[in-house]
């Protein structure tokens, strides 16, 4: 068995080699999940020296289910809504629209909590890379790429340094590339194969997008 990784940046190194061939691409653009996934992803873009963003995303539950999603939002305007779902369970219009609203207001806490002023990079026509610390159930990430999917990406990889094996398939066609560093049989949770697992804090969050940008800004200065 691997010993565990340090932490969420060594992991991020780790999955670096593996996302190679985007190295130092302009049209190739790294894609947080936060908090967790924003100190493996800035390692990523780091190490193939591509643009950095979050992408804050909310589930839309059944309002009687909300562990079942109904659809997904994204904080860079992406919308997905399953309409199949919505229908055979009998959501009204005024029952969607009101979990849209609740959803968008917590995205707009959490956009003021990571980005601040920062407006989304765009990612129509790019490559766009999703990238968490794990993935256990993959709801949170397949909710993240049917939303971005309404953007028009080029196209949508899905980066994580660990999970569990039959999680390509648990994604489906939602992503168009899995990539992943270990791939363990005995999976419990994500947290077993990390030795430092605490919580990433919102300033850690703002600190490394900051960085993120300056080191995109002088890769772009020295072009």
């Amino acid at each position: 068995m691997e010993r565990p990784f340090t932490d969420r940046r060594e992991a991020g190194r780790s999955l670096a080699g593996p996302l190679s061939a985007y190295a130092g691409r302009r049209d190739v653009i790294v894609l947080a999940l936060p908090r967790g996934g924003v100190p493996v992803a800035y390692e990523v873009a780091k190490a193939l020296q591509v643009p950095l963003d979050v992408l804050p995303v909310c589930k839309l539950g059944l309002p009687w289910q909300p562990e079942l999603a109904m659809g997904a939002l994204s904080s860079n305007g992406a919308q997905y809504v399953d309409s199949a779902l919505v229908r055979s369970a009998g959501v009204s219009e005024a029952q969607l629209q009101s979990a849209m609203a609740l959803a968008r207001i917590e995205l707009g806490r959490r956009e003021a909590r990571y980005r601040g002023e920062r407006a989304p990079l765009a990612v129509a026509g790019r490559v766009a890379v999703i990238v968490d610390d794990g993935m256990a159930t993959g709801a949170s990430l397949k909710a993240a790429a049917l939303a971005l999917a309404t953007l028009g990406p080029a196209r949508i990889v899905a980066a994580l340094p660990v999970a569990p094996s039959g999680s390509r398939d648990r994604l489906g066609k939602t992503v168009d590339e899995f990539v992943c560093a270990r791939m363990p049989e005995a999976f419990y949770s994500v947290g077993q194969f990390y030795l430092d697992f605490d919580q990433v804090s919102d300033d850690t969050v703002r600190e490394l997008l900051a960085q993120a940008a300056a080191n995109d800004a002088r890769g772009d200065a020295q072009s």
